[in-house]
Formats: C-alpha cells, structure tokens, sequence
C-alpha cells in the first residue's frame, strides 16, 4: 500500500477494539481530515508495515459498529464505510472515507478542533480559527460589499476591465457577450450598485483601495554581495488594479531580465537568470493566493544567486511544500478566475509544473518553499548547474516529442547524471513508484535514458547513445561508473588509505553517492574487507 499521508491514514484494528480511547484518537483523525480536504482512514492496516495483520477477520457488522459509534464523536463530520476487503494472504481490512467539511466546523464532541498538516493532525489555535474559517469560504474576503458605489472613474475602469475580457480568448462567447456591468457581476466585482472588495481592486480608485482592508502593496529590493541595498522599489499608492501591477513591476524590475550568454555553434545563446514565464508565474501566484486578512507586503528580494518571493498568509490548508506540485486549493478562487480568464497565470493547479518544467529545461533546481502561519516564501536559484544540459535539453525539444512530465524528469536526471528512483519520486513529491511511470516512461521507450537495479535499488541516468548523438560535452562524472568499477575504487582508496571510515571514504570519492558507497562497503565485508569497531565507528580495512 502506499505510505502514510495528506489524505491516507493507516489504524491498527486494536483502535476499534480496545474501547474509548482507541475511538477518541480516530475522531481526532476524523476531524482533522474533513477540516481540510477530506480523506481515507485504513482500518485493520498496520502503519509501519502498511498490510493487515496476519489471519485478520473482520466482519461488516463490526466495520458498520464503527462508524456508528465515530458518528457520535465528532460533529459536521461526513462519514462512509467500505465493504470489509482482503489483501493477498486473506487478511482483512477496511476503509472509512470521510468527506471533507467545506461549508463549516468540524469538531471533536469535547469541541476541540483538529486540521491536517502532511501526514499529521495538528490542534487548531485560537488565532488560526479565522484562518480555516477562510479557507472554508465561510468568510470570502473578495465577495464582501463595500460602501463604494459606482462612479465616474469606476464606470471607466470596468468598461476597460470588461474590453480585456472580451478579447481574452479563454473567455467563452456567451460571457463575451454581456454587457459591462453583467460582466461585472458575473466575475463578482459588483453587488447590486456596490462594489466588493474584489471590484475595489480591479476597479476602483487609488483612494477607495487604500480604505480596504487590505490592498495589494509590493517592495522590491535588491541587494550586493555583502546584503547591502542597491535598489529599492515600492507599490503602495494604490494606483494600478492587480493586471497593471504586475506589468509595471515586470517592467522596472530591471535586474531580473539580467542574462548568462553561451556559446552555440558559430552564435551566443542568451539564458535568463530568471526565465520571464517563471517570474510571471510566481508573482501572480503571490498575487493570487495571498491572504487578505493579513497586513503585509508582497516582498521581492533579489540576491546576487537567487531571488525570494513572498506574500502574506501561509499556504493553504491542506498544502504542503511536500505536495504542493500535485495539489490542488483555491484561497482567492474569484480572483484566481479572473487572473486566469486574463491569460496572466496558468489554469488551476498547473502553476508550479510549469515552474518545474522551465527550471528544468534550463538545468535550474527547483524553488524551495518555507511557509510560515503569516507568510509563504519561494526561493528560486539562477545557478545554471551545468551549461551542456542546457544544449542537451534544446537537442531533445527539437527531435523528440515530449510531454511536460517527461521534460520535468528528463531535465532532472539530466542535472543528477543519476538519480535513484526513490529519489526523483522525492523531487517530484510522488507518494507511490508507480506513479513515476507517467513522467519516465516516454523517456524509456524513446531510449532518452537507462535505468538499472531493482525495486527500491533502481536507479536512471541519461543513454550514452543520445550523448553522442547530440554531440554532448556534459562533465564526465563517477556517479554513472558500474558497480564493479566502484568496487574496484574502493579497494584501490582502501590499499593507500587503510582503516578509512565510510565517511572518509566519501570525501575521497565526492562524485559518488555515500548511499551507494555504503552499499557496496556492505556487500564487500567478509569477502575481499573487513571492518573493526562499533557500528557508528566502523573502520574498513584489506584482507
């Protein structure tokens, strides 16, 4: 089964048998789960070894008993129970969905609240209460009426607002047909004659933005290699609705138009530091998925490696950093419709694989997120990891057909030279092997790449055949030697440095994975080394 996580929780069948305590601590799962996005707890599964326990019998009735007693423990809950299943040897389990709570509180029957943060269920706070109750949409920011009634500049401003939407071509012909102030009320910047919160930042004047709570301000700040400001830029007048922004900072952020030049053949290739779709894409996700019940800035810091990008508000809830590529949760969905029927930023949930897809088409890492309860902040590097990925990658786009997973996975191993399975599954924020298949696949069938070992021990690296083809100069590196030349390296390191701890042994060979240098180390004693000392002290030595 797979591993424990945002929305799968495995219970030993003890939980259901062993009386009150045992059901208290699924009703806090119970609530945790629907205050987020809902979930399936894995009755009779064992969680370290993710199978039921041996010979396990459970009847329908006793499944049924369960979820009747659950029922009673926790409240605006949406419970259902499976049919009684059983794996391969013919122990049995079952599944308990629980739905998740949109419109209101889920609680435990004390009145606690849980929430579901990765795999764990954490207690809610008193000043995070607000914040799920957002999340929820029983509080909509963008929805709530103002005393602004519409004016002169106002009437200006939608008409011009509805022009962009008329000429947007992911708008549909019956919206484009509505007349200004219907288009106005259909993306909800109008309540009656009144504008909304929304409508004060698409439409209003510089003076009704700033009595909102709270309008959009951005900083913009650069710094030199000792973290001295060489440039400072500020978004607080209110002038501009959330479209204009963003230009005007697309187009004074001079710094972060800033280029590598490569050579290419008998020309130079020019290599952002910052691919422009990229810088898009994060300031219109800050844009997007900020909090409104938070006063801050929407801060942009750039550094001479890397920049970071944050707004107020944490991630949603129910999205982590370890699965923030594959999940899907709209904080602002109103504002989130309009940026997108704009064509400013990409459809739902498709943000950060494009953001992946033009790190790894340019031989970039990939953005690392912290998010805070006040803030979410992205780093993303301008380090090109190695340039002759960068001519390899444009090789493969002009001769190969390939999706967007397969260049995501193609770039990465690419940069790696190699990668272990478990490992790209990790950067790629897969829960389970066999999803990988839809990113490697092509790859394998296309001869892009090889892939060796087995189960968890498998590993990919680039075909030598396409470095040929492509006439390659990518860095020849030890971490893509066979097992039999990493064998005879290590004795080789073992004859002149005798007695050398795995840790040692590493830093003598830098390119090759400690993991796959303690492997080998393992498979080696007793055969041609021994080793003498405790288990965290081990010294390897020739026989």
């Amino acid at each position: 089964m797979n591993t424990e996580q945002q929305k799968i929780e495995y219970k030993s069948l003890q939980k259901i048998r062993t009386g009150e305590k045992g059901f208290k601590e699924l009703s806090t799962t119970c609530v945790a789960l629907a205050n987020a996005q809902g979930g399936q707890i894995m009755i009779g599964v064992e969680d370290k070894t993710k199978k039921p326990a041996s010979n396990q019998v459970i009847s329908q009735e006793e499944a049924n008993s369960a979820v009747t007693r659950l029922r009673g423990l926790c409240f605006n809950v949406g419970l259902a129970v499976g049919d009684v299943c059983a794996d391969e040897t013919g122990s049995q389990y079952f599944a308990i969905t629980v739905f998740p709570s949109l419109h209101s509180y889920a609680t435990t029957s004390d009145g606690k609240m849980y929430i579901r943060v990765a795999d764990k269920c954490e207690p809610v706070r008193s000043e995070d209460i607000q914040r799920v109750g957002e999340e929820k949409g029983a509080f909509q920011w963008e929805l709530v009426p103002t005393r602004f009634e519409l004016e002169d500049e106002n009437k200006t401003n939608l008409s011009k607002f509805a022009n962009d939407i008329r000429q947007s071509d992911r708008v549909k012909q019956h919206i484009k047909q509505l007349d200004d102030m219907e288009i106005g009320e259909q993306y909800h910047l109008l309540d009656g004659n009144k504008m909304t919160n929304l409508g004060v930042l698409w439409i209003g004047t510089a003076k009704q933005r700033s009595r909102i709570c709270y309008p959009i301000t951005v900083q913009y700040i650069v710094y030199d290699d000792l973290e001295n400001k060489t440039n400072k830029l500020e978004w607080r007048d209110n002038t501009r609705n959330p479209k204009e922004l963003l230009e005007d900072i697309m187009d004074k952020a001079v710094e972060l138009t800033y280029s590598y030049e490569m050579p290419n053949g008998l020309f130079r290739k020019t290599v952002r530091y910052y691919n422009e779709n990229l810088i898009r894409e994060l300031l219109v996700n800050s844009l997007a998925h900020s909090s409104r019940t938070i006063s801050n800035d929407i801060t942009i810091k750039v550094y001479p490696g890397y920049i970071s990008i944050s707004n107020p508000g944490g991630l949603p809830l129910g999205v982590t950093k370890d699965n923030i590529l594959h999940t899907k949760h709209r904080r602002n969905p109103n504002m989130i419709e309009i940026l997108t029927a704009l064509g400013l930023m990409e459809g739902e949930g498709s943000g950060y694989d494009l953001i992946y897809e033009l790190d790894a088409v340019e031989a970039k890492k990939q953005p690392e997120i912290e998010s805070t309860f006040n803030t979410v902040t992205v780093y993303q590097s301008a380090e090109i990891t190695d340039k002759e990925v960068v001519r390899l990658m444009d090789y493969v786009d002009h001769n190969y057909q390939l999706s967007q997973k397969n260049k995501i996975a193609f770039g990465i191993i690419a940069r790696e030279k190699r990668i272990a399975a478990t490992d790209l599954s990790k950067i790629l924020q897969l829960s389970a092997e066999e999803r990988l298949r839809s990113y490697i696949d092509n790859l394998d069938k296309s001869n892009l790449i090889t892939k060796g070992g087995v189960k968890k021990g498998s590993f990919f690296q680039i075909n030598t055949t396409l470095l040929k083809n492509a006439k390659s100069n990518i860095v020849t590196s030890l971490k893509t030697i066979e097992p039999h030349v990493l064998k005879a390296l290590i004795m080789e390191d073992l004859r002149v440095h005798p007695l050398s701890k795995i840790s040692d042994i590493a830093e003598r060979i830098p390119d090759i994975d400690m993991k796959e240098i303690r492997k080998m180390l393992y498979s080696m004693v007793g055969k041609e080394i021994e080793k003498e000392g405790t288990r965290f002290d081990s010294k390897y030595y020739i026989k």
